[in-house]
């Protein structure tokens, strides 16, 4: 899919042309992402980040990271996995 966007709201936007692709790709994420309408890792594969500058990002936003439990249980078997793997 490519949105396109008109020119003279491009040129309206207040963030150096080199920055603007990244700029929209973050705010579209953080929004759709504080919406639920969006998974923190397609939020953060829509901002081209890692884990950790996502996390940072909504943090600066004041965006809750929402955990449920099957996130937390992803986690678990994280966890198990590294436990065996220091064994």
């Amino acid at each position: 899919m490519h949105l396109e966007i008109p020119e003279e709201v491009l040129l309206s936007l207040k963030v150096p042309k080199r920055d603007t692709e990244r700029c929209l790709r973050a705010e579209l994420a953080t929004r759709l992402y504080e919406r639920g309408l969006l998974g923190f890792g397609k939020a953060r594969e829509l901002a081209c980040m890692t884990k950790w500058e996502f996390h940072e990002l909504l943090a600066r936003e004041g965006i809750l990271r929402s955990y449920d439990e099957e996130e937390f249980e992803k986690d678990l078997k994280t966890l198990e996995t590294l436990e065996t793997l220091e064994k």
